[in-house]
């Protein structure tokens, strides 16, 4: 039985909620978990609902059948399969654990991706990336060929089909041109728990200031440098005693652990755009296990 999932996004109002499991159940569907938010500052009401299609219905059914109730309500709708893994491209430079770590769970099936493209704007991790049968592509940046580069990046981009850029520690500030045309569609991993320390060397920002926790963010990105709205965040603790050097071993970890999990939660439907926010949902039932074992 096919097990697919809506997205709703509209302005609060009552009766949403019944209409749409009004609907499901009509339409024969079997609502197997379902989370909703309604931001009573922004008046935006979010939901995400996971549900069987016990008659068989197809997807094409479903949009066609909700479309009146998603124009009565003004609401944008989105369903989908969850079953299909989305097109991904991973950036990355010359810090290889974010990449690595991606890897490993696209590889065992804890990521539900298809990585359909690697690139670097150096050649560190070529065989890497080889070795598991992914395209990779090493485009360099300089400021003299910067939109150039760009061009040649979108253009795998398209020719893909990705529908989501990871920016795993890829060391490059993206264009305002970029940013826009892939807005909502470009997930960074930085190594500091934003607001504090944007822009370079945070751990040595961090080291300065003499902080106890250092922690790591993964936002969508935006023109301006670390401000894009956050979908993920964690800290680990440090003492007075370590260095910066520590602060970047000890980050690794947590680097790899949040990306993840916000790449996890994007692909997965569970995170809406709220401002300059995000809505995340909890993950569903199952939806972390693996397809094998590591």
């Amino acid at each position: 039985m096919t097990s697919f999932a809506l997205r709703v996004q509209c302005d609060s109002r009552r009766g949403i909620v019944s209409a749409i499991s009004t609907f499901l159940a009509d339409q024969g569907c079997n609502i197997t978990d379902s989370a909703q938010f309604d931001d009573a500052e922004t008046g935006n009401f979010f939901m995400r609902t996971s549900f069987r299609s016990e008659r068989g219905l197809g997807l094409d059914e479903l949009r066609n059948a909700f479309a009146p109730i998603a124009k009565e309500l003004d609401m944008d709708a989105e369903f989908f399969d969850e079953a299909v893994k989305r097109k991904v491209v991973i950036m990355v430079s010359r810090f290889g654990h974010c990449l690595n770590d991606i890897l490993y769970r696209w590889r065992i099936g804890a990521l539900p991706v298809e990585i359909v493209a690697v690139i670097s704007n150096h050649m560190d991790y070529q065989k890497v990336v080889v070795n598991e049968d992914i395209p990779f592509h090493c485009i360099k940046v300089t400021k003299e060929n910067k939109p150039e580069a760009e061009a040649r990046i979108m253009a795998i981009v398209e020719k893909t089909d990705a529908e989501l850029i990871v920016l795993a520690r890829y060391m490059q500030i993206l264009s305002d041109e970029m940013c826009r045309k892939m807005s909502g569609r470009i997930i960074n991993i930085h190594h500091s728990f934003l607001p504090s320390f944007k822009g370079a060397n945070p751990y040595k920002q961090a080291f300065e200031r003499g902080v106890k926790l250092i922690g790591a963010t993964s936002h969508y990105v935006t023109a301006d440098l670390d401000e894009g709205p956050i979908i993920e965040q964690d800290t680990i603790r440090v003492t007075h005693a370590q260095s910066p050097k520590d602060y970047v071993s000890l980050g690794r970890d947590v680097e790899a652990q949040v990306f993840a999990r916000a790449i996890h939660a994007h692909v997965r439907g569970r995170v809406f755009l709220n401002g300059n926010k995000t809505v995340v949902f909890p993950p569903s039932p199952g939806s972390y296990a693996s397809e094998r074992m590591g």
